[in-house]
C-alpha cells in the first residue's frame, strides 16, 4: 500500500508540474502576443533578430535543401520509372518540398540551430543577472528581449523554408535532368501545371508561420524558465530541441489533416 501511495503521489506531483508549466506557458504566450505590435514599432530590434536567426541559419538550410533535392530526384525517378511516369519527376519533387519537406525539415533544422541559440542566450542573460538588471531599471524584459526575438523567428522561418524548397527543386533538377536525362521541358511543365499556388505553396507558407511560432516560443520559454546555472542552461537547451521537434511533427500532422484532408 505504501508503494502504491508513493507511486500515485509521484504521478500526481508530476501531472501538477506539467499542468502548471502549461498554464505558465500559455500566459507567457498571451503576454508576448500582446507585445508584438510594440515590437514591430521597434523594427531595428526585429531586423537584427531576423538577421541573426535567418542569415546565420542560411548555410545549413541551403546545403540541406540541396541534398534533400538530390535524394528526391534520385528516389523519385526510380519510383516513377516503374510506372512510365518519369517525366512527372518535377511535379513529385516540387510537391514534396513545398507541401511537406520544406516547412518540416526547415523547422527541425531551425530548432537545432537557432532555437538552441535563443535558449542559451536567454538563459545566460538570466545567469548573468541581466534580466534582473532590466527589471531594476523598470525595463520590461519581455518587451525588450523576448518579443523582438519571437517576431524575428516568425518572419525568418517562411523565408528559410522558401530557400530550402527552391534549392531542393534545383537539386532535383540537377539529378533528374542533368545526371539521369529526364526531359527538361517535361520537368518544368509538369511542375508548373501541377503545383497550385494557393493550395500547395500557400499551405506550405502557412505551415512555416505556425512552425516559426511554435519553435521560437518553445526556445524562448525554455530559456526564460531555465535555472540560472550552467547545468540549468544546458538542460534547457536540450529540452528546446526535444520539445520543439515533437511540436513540429505533431503540428505537421494536424495541419496536413486540416489542409489536405478534404
Amino acid at each position: 500500500m505504501r508503494a502504491l501511495a508513493w507511486l500515485l503521489g509521484g504521478i500526481g506531483a508530476r501531472t501538477r508540474r506539467i499542468l502548471a508549466d502549461l498554464g505558465y506557458g500559455f500566459r507567457l504566450f498571451l503576454r508576448l502576443a500582446a507585445l508584438i505590435p510594440a515590437a514591430l514599432r521597434r523594427y531595428q530590434l526585429v531586423v537584427q533578430q531576423v538577421f541573426f536567426l535567418g542569415n546565420d541559419s542560411l548555410s545549413i538550410i541551403a546545403v540541406s535543401g540541396l541534398f534533400v533535392g538530390f535524394v528526391l530526384g534520385l528516389q523519385g525517378y526510380y519510383t516513377l520509372s516503374r510506372y512510365g511516369a518519369a517525366n512527372s519527376l518535377g511535379l513529385l519533387v516540387a510537391l514534396s518540398l513545398v507541401r511537406e519537406l520544406g516547412p518540416v525539415v526547415t523547422a527541425l533544422l531551425f530548432a537545432g540551430r537557432a532555437g538552441t541559440s535563443l535558449t542559451a542566450e536567454i538563459g545566460l542573460m538570466k545567469a548573468g543577472e541581466q534580466i534582473a538588471a532590466m527589471e531594476m531599471m523598470a525595463v520590461d524584459p519581455l518587451a525588450r528581449v523576448l518579443a523582438p526575438r519571437l517576431v524575428g523567428g516568425i518572419l525568418a522561418m517562411p523565408l528559410l523554408a522558401a530557400v530550402f524548397s527552391a534549392v531542393g527543386i534545383l537539386g532535383g533538377y540537377v539529378v533528374g535532368v542533368l545526371m539521369i536525362g529526364v526531359d527538361p521541358g517535361a520537368f518544368w511543365s509538369q511542375m508548373q501545371g501541377g503545383v497550385d499556388v494557393f493550395k500547395d505553396v500557400g499551405n506550405g507558407v502557412a505551415k512555416s508561420f505556425v512552425f516559426g511560432i511554435a519553435v521560437t516560443f518553445v526556445a524562448l520559454y525554455q530559456g526564460w524558465r531555465a535555472m540560472p546555472t550552467p547545468e540549468g542552461v544546458s538542460r534547457a537547451t536540450t529540452r528546446t530541441v526535444v520539445v520543439a521537434s515533437l511540436a513540429v511533427l505533431g503540428l505537421d500532422f494536424i495541419l496536413t489533416a486540416l489542409m489536405f484532408g478534404t
